[in-house]
């Protein structure tokens, strides 16, 4: 009876996230499927987002929004790994004493309004802008700050998960230096960590908001904004599209990086022991 219960429990609880998540995105795309005051149904808006050359020409911000997004869910995951990878790591080998410090400092992120964070990192971009130009792409070094508390715990659970101090000191045995050990023992070593890292990142850029606005800056969010004040079925499938990626990024996140049981190399190789004859 218990499990029974527990199942119908588990069952219902299922139903009512699905329909919390889902029953919005229905109503995005009957939105965007309405034809012209709302009667019948047309597919013009999607035909129109799926030609390209089209949405460079008539929506140019949207374009613009689209490529500074794509660079900055490039740029923003590869910063965050190169600073906190190597950090964390040489914290856990070397200065075990400061990982509550660099704990404090990555979590300290979650505590700080959107607009404090722009005024304090204000005179930082106005030299940024000074000496290297006003690109949008230079967004990334806010949004590192804003991925460091979600990186951190997902790095923080992979590095806790391995021996770091016996695989680095067995390498460096061998002759390995740190490059070496960081890039062919520990990374390998936190691949599923760093894929997590790495997709939560790409979810906050892509869908940020606030700090590109007060910014003045055009990533797809605020370009999707822009573009409602005119032409708000394109923009709610804009949307509605980023949404559906995000949704599949992460999906796909518990799939990649991850092998069946006896598979990899060292599987392959393996070979049953052909017995002596008497």
């Amino acid at each position: 009876m218990f499990r029974r219960r527990q199942r119908v429990f588990r069952w219902v609880t299922l139903a009512v996230l699905l329909a919390f998540f889902l029953l919005p995105l229905l109503g995005m795309l009957d939105y965007t499927t309405q034809g012209p005051g709302g009667e019948g149904r047309t597919a013009q808006t999607w035909r129109t987002l799926a030609d390209v050359s089209t949405v460079s020409v008539e929506y140019p911000a949207l374009k613009e929004g689209f490529l500074a997004s794509v660079g900055l869910a490039v740029i923003t995951p590869l910063a965050m790994l190169v600073l906190l990878v190597p950090t964390m790591t040489w914290v856990r080998l070397r200065l075990p004493g400061l990982s509550r410090t660099v704990e404090f400092v990555c979590l300290l992120p979650l505590t700080v309004p959107a607009i404090v964070l722009v005024v304090g990192l204000t005179p930082v971009y106005a030299w940024v802008y000074y000496l290297f130009g006003a690109s949008t792409l230079w967004l990334s070094l806010a949004y590192v700050v804003l991925v460091l508390p979600y990186a951190y715990r997902s790095l923080d659970a992979g590095l806790r998960a391995i021996d770091v101090r016996t695989l680095s000191e067995a390498a460096r045995s061998l002759g390995a230096g740190w490059l070496t050990v960081m890039w062919r023992v520990v990374l390998p070593n936190l691949r599923t960590a760093v894929l997590s890292a790495s997709f939560l990142s790409v979810a906050l850029v892509l869908g940020e908001f606030t700090i590109a606005s007060l910014f003045s800056k055009k990533n797809l969010q605020v370009a999707m904004y822009e573009l409602g004040k005119s032409d708000a079925q394109i923009s709610v499938a804009v949307g509605l599209a980023a949404l559906v990626f995000g949704f599949v990024v992460l999906f796909a996140m518990s799939f990649v990086g991850t092998r069946p049981a006896g598979t990899g190399r060292l599987a392959r190789r393996r070979r049953p022991r052909k017995e002596n004859p008497a």
